[in-house]
């Protein structure tokens, strides 16, 4: 893949300053630097967009409609910093026939490519822990095939301490059934970040997500006896 978008040195190091220095008088000064940053950022997730395009379909229009807002939202936090210290964006698939959707968050010292459901409602979790129940096989064959763990170690995610409500505690797949949510998180390093290949890679662990989302996109648009709810 021949690309020449990546991401300079100056827009970690931006956050960096941005994280200790958290406050509007300083932003306003350096709003010039910022908007030259954001260009960067929104280049590469647009380049992302394009190239991750060929292989799913996805509701975003832009990359630049893919980057979040540098803003945080206060109002009912306690944390009353205005501003966010990393770049993040997100990708949706589209159509109810693709469940999932893909998210990056560039931080200097932390960033990361995740996939998932973050907090699927309760009608979608209980679909899903019915599966388990049913045929842990399954998605115990994706979780353990090598290009899974090599990418992304273990499914992650908020799990209950005990055992979900109509389940059995002593249920072989219990592990499964305490999930409350279904992520995946590929992390890398400042070097792999600021290197003309990041995009490839960042490319690449989004790809690796797809035998992940297409497991929990059949079952969520199935019912527990595998017919089509759509």
């Amino acid at each position: 893949m021949k690309n020449d978008i990546t991401i300079p040195k100056s827009s970690l190091d931006f956050l960096v300053e941005l994280k200790q220095n958290n406050n509007k008088p300083w932003f306003e000064q350096h709003k010039s630097q910022y908007l030259i940053e954001l260009n960067h950022i929104e280049n590469f997730a647009g380049a992302l967009l394009k190239e991750l395009s060929k292989t799913d379909v996805l509701e975003n229009t832009s990359g630049k409609k893919s980057v979040y807002r540098i803003y945080r939202d206060i109002r009912f936090s306690k944390d009353k910093t205005p501003f966010k210290h990393y770049w993040g964006g997100s990708y949706t698939r589209a159509t109810a026939a693709r469940r999932g959707g893909y998210y990056f968050h560039l931080e200097k010292g932390n960033s990361f490519f995740a996939g998932g459901f973050w907090g699927p409602n309760a009608t979608d979790l209980k679909r899903i822990r019915t599966e388990f129940a049913q045929d842990p096989e399954t998605f115990q064959e994706i979780l353990n095939s090598e290009s899974f763990k090599s990418n992304f170690g273990t499914l992650q995610g908020e799990q209950l301490k005990t055992k979900p409500k109509g389940f059995d505690v002593d249920h072989p797949a219990i592990d499964l059934l305490r999930f409350k949510q279904f992520l995946v998180i590929k992390r890398f390093t400042d070097e792999e970040v600021l290197s003309p290949q990041f995009l490839e890679l960042a490319l690449d662990a989004f790809k690796n997500m797809r035998p992940f989302f297409d497991y929990m996109s059949e079952v969520l648009i199935t019912d527990a006896n595998g017919v089509s709810i759509l």
